[in-house]
């Protein structure tokens, strides 16, 4: 079951905002004493209340002082990346909101250019009476899948030619080995044929005579 969300707004009624506080007050308070016990770190809680004119301390003065040193030795530029007032949060929340929003917006939008090219194809009609919004969405839709498809492609392309390199360096070095193999035998047969007198056949390039007939 998921949680109710909280009304962030002030609370008139003095009386369920008294009870409110109390509640929270104690709730924060068991939180912090959560954290502290099991994160190991330091932490404390200096509360005021309209109705007390010292602050409430938690977890003791001398344990707040300490926190507080701390935190003065840190410099105001680390302190304003996490600090969140109010104000911060809901900035942050409706950030968040414009971005998912406009997330949908794409999504429901590619829908519908999807469905009017499916339309456009079905019927054989023209692009006459379009509007050139839709022309734009339909085309940049037509180029996102061209590019989807490609990219499909190239992937598939790798997967095949990866198992053939895997395995050509056995079958090239069997057919560098068959070629060296050949090319020794016909150095042995060429030297054979010099020494039995063949060698006379095979005369220098300056030695050949071209006529050309007319």
């Amino acid at each position: 079951m998921t949680r109710k969300k909280v009304d962030l707004t002030y609370i008139k009624n003095d009386s369920k905002r008294k009870t409110t506080l109390n509640k929270r007050k104690n709730g924060l308070v068991k939180k912090i004493n959560e954290i502290n016990i099991l994160c190991g770190i330091e932490a404390c809680a200096i509360i005021y209340t309209p109705d007390n004119p010292q602050p409430e301390v938690w977890p003791s003065d001398r344990a707040v002082q300490s926190v507080l040193s701390r935190l003065r030795t840190v410099s105001e530029l680390e302190k304003g990346k996490k600090r969140l007032c109010q104000e911060s949060f809901l900035r942050q929340r409706i950030i968040k909101a414009q971005a998912q929003l406009r997330k949908l917006r794409n999504e429901i939008r590619k829908k519908e250019v999807t469905l009017l090219m499916f339309q456009y194809l079905n019927a054989n009609n023209n692009f006459d009476n379009s509007r050139m919004i839709d022309l734009n969405d339909i085309s940049n839709l037509i180029d996102q899948n061209l590019e989807k498809i490609e990219n499909n492609i190239s992937i598939s392309q790798a997967h095949k030619v990866k198992p053939i390199a895997e395995n050509g360096g056995e079958t090239m070095s069997s057919l560098v080995n068959s070629v060296i193999h050949v090319e020794a035998m016909q150095h042995d047969n060429f030297s054979m044929d010099l020494n039995n007198g063949y060698g006379d056949e095979i005369k220098p390039l300056a030695e050949v005579n071209v006529v050309l007939s007319p």
